[in-house]
Formats: C-alpha cells, structure tokens, sequence
C-alpha cells in the first residue's frame, strides 16, 4: 500500500535498513521489514499531526501498524532474542 506524499525517501529507508540488516544484501528479514514499517508510520504520523482531517491516511496508518504488528508477532514466535533486540533498537515498546 503507497499513500502519495508519505512515502520514505531512498535514502531514509536505506538508513532504515542499515540499522536492522544481518547482512550486506539483507532486504526482506522480519527485522528489516519492522524498521521500514516503523519509519513510515513515524513520517506518516508527523503528516498527521499536520492533517488532521485526512481520514484516508489514518486508515492507512492503522493498517501499516498491524501490518508491523503482524512481524512483530512472527518474529516473537521465531526469535525471541532477536524481537527483544529489534525493540531497544528501534525504541520500540512491548505489546500489552
């Protein structure tokens, strides 16, 4: 799903992926897919703020977070080690 306007600039989300990569060509690890997530809905948040009539972009924002949410939860079956590493770097908090 692309919004127009709020999308991440090449170099936001490469610094996005260098933060979460376990390896040199590593794009798609749960870990990766969370910090692009995350940073989208931080940008997308901000525009929010800004408008805050535009209900078609909060729609989208739900959806990008339970999207992540959904990656969260994988990698917390998966991994637990590797999700608790993921939330202190990305200043994330645990789910209730």
């Amino acid at each position: 799903m692309i919004l127009l306007g709020v999308m991440l600039s090449k170099t936001k989300k490469k610094k996005a992926i260098e933060t979460a990569k376990f390896h040199d060509t590593d794009t798609g690890s749960p870990e990766v897919q969370i910090s692009i997530l995350t940073k989208r809905i931080e940008e997308l948040a901000l525009h929010l703020k800004r408008n805050q009539k535009d209900h078609h972009s909060r729609r989208g924002l739900l959806g990008m977070v339970s999207e992540r949410q959904s990656h969260m939860n994988f990698l917390q079956k998966k991994n637990v080690r590797r999700y608790n590493a993921l939330l202190k770097k990305l200043n994330l908090k645990k789910k209730a």
